[in-house]
């Protein structure tokens, strides 16, 4: 997967020039449709990896019923107590899945500019991929703590991004301005 994303990035960088040059071409003043164009590539380049990775099927996929886990914690503290290899690499995947969102989401929607506005949005998009594993019967394990995990990388991502979300009026103008942050 790492392979495939590195040989994908310089794609990534000419759709984000290509779409851009669009947006300027038609009257959008450059700064905005470089953000915008940055932002909306950003998120596709970094979330639809890590959704088409676990939406993989497991060895028998169809044959299992869904495993369902509504007790907050029950399967992390399982995941902590087995390997630390396997612990970390759970982790910090669940972490990732929706870090893109989370860090370029705010960039490109001005309504979801604050950290809180992230959470509950990732923590949505999380859910819908819970049950989706659960419906199609993927031999997944659909659990609170992933829709947790998710939700905080997402909300971490969006703290690391949070000195971009306010535009200058030169680049914003005639666009919506993000909601102003709680004092």
């Amino acid at each position: 997967m790492v392979l495939l994303t590195l040989v994908a990035l310089p794609l990534a960088a000419l759709v984000v020039w290509a779409l851009a040059h669009r947006r300027t071409v038609t009257g959008t003043p450059s700064a905005w449709a470089w953000r915008k164009s940055t932002a909306e590539v950003g998120i596709v380049y970094g979330t639809v990896p890590w959704i088409w990775l676990i939406m993989m099927p497991g060895e028998q996929a169809g044959a299992v019923p869904g495993r369902v886990s509504l007790v907050p914690l029950r399967d992390l503290v399982a995941i902590l107590s087995g390997g630390q290899m396997t612990a970390t690499i759970q982790v910090v995947g669940n972490l990732l899945v929706f870090a893109a969102l989370g860090f370029f989401a705010p960039l490109r929607f001005a309504s979801l500019a604050s950290v809180s506005r992230i959470l509950v949005f990732a923590a949505g998009c999380s859910v819908l991929v819970e049950v989706a594993q659960y419906v199609l019967q993927l031999d997944r394990v659909s659990s609170v703590d992933d829709v947790l995990l998710n939700a905080s990388g997402a909300g971490l991502a969006a703290l690391a991004s949070r000195t971009w979300w306010r535009v200058p009026a030169a680049v914003s103008a005639g666009r919506p301005r993000p909601a102003p942050r709680p004092a």
